[in-house]
């Protein structure tokens, strides 16, 4: 029972994540999106977003997060997105493959890293809403 809890959650989490990502890739159209945070308290984050593959019903993303000020907080996502199923699942973070829920606890560094890997993409999604986000093609233009 807790396995199936676990993966609810997990396939909770990985539905929503689908439906932002969605939001803000304008359906998955373009193979290249790069968008400047809007943040008062940073001068400078960029998300980039880059579809490495692209099937009928599976895209590759590969995620990065870039801040000028803080090198410390850049990070590097991996993300399958499953049209037909609706879901968006992180492969990888910091190019580190998270061990899967259902392995033994010896194999893992956390019981729930899976999760928590997911989790981040739902919290820098929400940030990128909460904050604001500008193409980076209409801030050249504007300033160009």
């Amino acid at each position: 029972m807790y396995k199936i809890l676990k993966t609810k959650n997990h396939l909770t989490t990985c539905s929503a994540n689908y439906s932002r990502l969605r939001k803000i890739l304008c359906s998955f159209k373009h193979d290249v999106y790069v968008f400047e945070i809007l943040n008062h308290s940073q001068k400078k984050s960029i998300a980039e977003f880059i579809v490495i593959s692209r099937t009928k019903h599976t895209l590759s993303i590969e995620a990065k997060f870039k801040n000028n000020d803080l090198t410390l907080v850049n990070f590097l996502l991996r993300i399958n997105i499953y049209i037909d199923a609706k879901l968006a699942e992180v492969i990888s973070y910091q190019q580190e493959k998270p061990v899967p829920f259902f392995s033994p606890p010896q194999f893992s560094h956390s019981q729930d890293e899976k999760y928590q890997q997911n989790r981040i993409l739902t919290e820098w999604l929400e940030n990128i809403f909460t904050n604001g986000a500008v193409e980076f093609k209409k801030i050249n233009f504007l300033n160009g």
